[in-house]
């Protein structure tokens, strides 16, 4: 008999399904087995991917993605482009001016960050949009009219993405704006050189093209009461946005040569401006306060002033050119200041990255405490003081540190620390906080037939307001058709539809349950599939990351220019990709939750349980499926699915 020695150190068995000392089992739920296999086997769930759960305009993203990349095939006859094109512009109408301008948060949030760099989105998006452009796509009118009216106020992007998704279910839309043009903040609040005034236009005659009512130069609130608007009409559509800028807070900011950026913006893409001054400094941080500085760049600023040339009073309305046109430009001095350090700032970091290279001087962790007039009372310089500022619990706090106040020579100071409405005539609108109080659907608080969104409801991202306008429209259509506004999913996209790609290929369905469920008996999916898109968010962890390879992103080609080049030049900076480049680049994306075809789990599968579906039968999302009876539950389909798509279920 061997001998045992007391106190040796226990080697745990790597193969039992127990630790030593464990003899308690957890629930059956979790450990259910018997002999050589498990009872949970793969099932097919289909979930959202952290871009379109991040995605404030709702758009399926991984959907057009994967056609642009080849994986979802177009019907018969329609190129890729357009199919991928259809498909974004199901959420959001506005893809080229999109694909610009907005700062991307779906990048942000994509899976693809864990392996090297995000899939660049926005450059896929603007591709399809200037696609779109070039080959002079339309959206296809509504078969019938529903007889039903509604009136929209504002041309904003929340405005635009309201009559977009009312007009094609049929209802009579007319949309109401204060100013001559439509287009809202993209069109009066982001420089040309960022949005060309060409492809906004573009993309806003199409959602006109539905048969949108344009009434513009009308104010609701002065021009015609909202009272009359409610009664001529079945429901309306609150989307005034922010479009006052918020005037700085400081002693002697009343000079007329301190202006808001929302101002200043509007007289630049007006027209109106012509000249800045000598030195600007501007006060912000985000995206806005970038726009103001790299104009004011541009513009310069000319010898001799003729009063009426003045900034302020261009800004003002009273804008006499003649001198302006006439007089050599020689670059302005910029200042741009905020409150938080550079790295921190909000503003996208290429935007920053630009600003640098122009010349503008971007000076970090300085706070506004007056403003320094001379006798004449304009503006002198703005006095800033060191701070450090940070957000604690939501909140900003801004610690300054006493004697280290200095002034920076201004002849125009420009306020870009935020926006507000104009309640003008609509005060009984106003929840007290210069917002307007409505609810997850958007409907007004005791108001049935009115609806809100966008910056009316907060300032935000104008991809926000698209997102805003299309959840609207979805209550006001329900509202309309006398259904009740049920509640929303926890996560508001435009997901795959397996039931559409069905009858693209024709194929019959015999039974669809909202959300899709397979069952051994519904042909309306593949066995055991179930579509959690509404609900759950696929995080990375639940990905098999080792399939994908080190693969660099195919980036935009931006127009870098200098100091001096920058002067006077108000062309487009960011160029589309190519086709292939586009390509490229979809193909990086990891179709999180979705599968896309590798044929691990076919390949990998020891009892080759897991198969594919017969091609005369698959479609996205119906390409494999599982013998039940072949299966023993080893779970390498769900180790190897890039995906994770495949997840283990059943004897749950």
């Amino acid at each position: 008999m061997s001998s045992i020695v007391e106190n040796a150190p226990v080697q745990p068995l790597t193969f039992r399904r127990f630790r030593d000392d464990d003899h308690k089992p957890l629930a059956w739920q979790k450990e259910i087995f018997d002999a050589d296999h498990s009872h949970k086997c793969p099932t097919y769930i289909q979930s959202t991917p952290p871009c379109q759960g991040a995605c404030p305009s709702g758009e399926d993203i991984r959907g057009y993605l994967n056609i642009v990349r080849g994986i979802e095939k177009p019907p018969a006859s329609m190129p890729w482009q357009e199919y991928a094109w259809r498909r974004l512009t199901e959420a959001n109408p506005l893809p080229s001016v999109m694909g610009r301008v907005c700062p991307a948060p779906c990048e942000s949030g994509c899976n693809r960050n864990q392996v090297e760099d995000f899939v660049g989105i926005n450059s896929v998006e603007h591709f399809l949009g200037e696609w779109a452009i070039e080959h002079k796509l339309a959206f296809p009118k509504p078969t019938q009219q529903t007889g039903k009216t509604v009136a929209v106020i504002g041309a904003g992007p929340a405005g635009l993405s309201v009559a977009y998704q009312l007009a094609k279910k049929g209802h009579a839309v007319t949309i109401f704006d204060e100013r001559k043009e439509t287009g809202g903040m993209m069109r009066y609040g982001i420089p040309g050189f960022r949005t060309p005034r060409e492809v906004l236009d573009a993309e806003i005659q199409r959602i006109v093209d539905l048969g949108v009512t344009l009434r513009m130069n009308c104010r609701i609130g002065t021009d015609i009461s909202l009272d009359d608007i409610k009664t001529g009409f079945d429901a309306v559509f609150l989307g005034m946005g922010a479009q006052s800028g918020r005037a700085l807070p400081v002693e002697g900011a009343e000079a007329p040569n301190v202006v808001t950026a929302t101002a200043f913006l509007k007289a630049f893409n007006d027209g109106r401006m012509q000249h800045v001054g000598k030195r600007v400094v501007v006060i912000g941080g985000g995206d806005t306060s970038i726009d103001v500085a790299t104009v004011a760049r541009r513009l310069g600023h000319i010898d001799q002033i003729n009063e009426s040339d003045r900034p302020e009073n261009v800004i003002g309305g009273f804008a006499a050119h003649d001198v302006a046109t006439l007089s050599s430009r020689l670059g302005a001095d910029v200042t741009l200041t905020s409150i938080f350090a550079i790295d921190k700032m909000q503003a996208s970091k290429h935007e920053v990255e630009h600003a640098l290279a122009e010349g503008i001087a971007i000076r970090g962790e300085l706070a506004p405490v007056a403003v320094i007039r001379g006798a004449d009372g304009r503006a002198t310089a703005l006095r800033v003081i060191r701070c450090e500022a940070r957000i604690v619990g939501g909140k900003l706090d801004v610690k300054q540190i006493a004697g280290t106040e200095e002034d920076i020579p201004a002849d125009l100071i420009v306020s870009a620390i935020g926006q507000a409405v104009d309640f003008t005539g609509l005060e009984a609108l106003n929840n007290g906080k210069g917002a307007i109080a409505a609810d997850k659907n958007y409907q007004v608080k005791d108001q049935a037939a009115m609806f809100v969104g966008g910056d009316v409801v907060r300032p935000h991202l104008l991809t926000t307001a698209i997102g805003h306008g299309a959840i609207a429209a979805d209550g006001i259509d329900r509202y309309l058709r006398s259904e009740a506004l049920d509640k929303r999913p926890k996560i508001d996209v435009h997901s795959f539809d397996l039931a559409r790609k069905m009858i693209e290929k024709g194929l019959k369905i015999t039974q669809i349950e909202e959300p899709v469920r397979g069952t051994d008996a519904n042909t309306g999916a593949i066995h055991n599939y179930d579509d959690r898109s509404d609900r759950y968010v696929i995080p990375h962890s639940e990905l098999y990351l080792g399939h994908f390879n080190f693969t660099p992103r195919n980036k935009r080609k931006m127009v870098n220019l200098s100091a001096e080049e920058a002067l006077n030049n108000f062309e487009e900076r960011m160029l589309p990709l190519l086709e292939t480049q586009a390509q490229a680049e979809a193909k990086r994306c990891m179709s999180c939750g979705q599968c896309f075809e590798c044929d691990n789990c076919v390949v990998y599968c020891p009892q080759v349980a897991v198969f594919k579906v017969p091609k005369a039968k698959s479609t996205t999302g119906r390409y494999v499926d599982t013998d039940y009876n072949k299966c023993i539950g080893c779970h390498i389909c769900a180790d190897v699915c890039p995906t994770g798509y495949i997840q283990m279920g059943l004897g749950e």
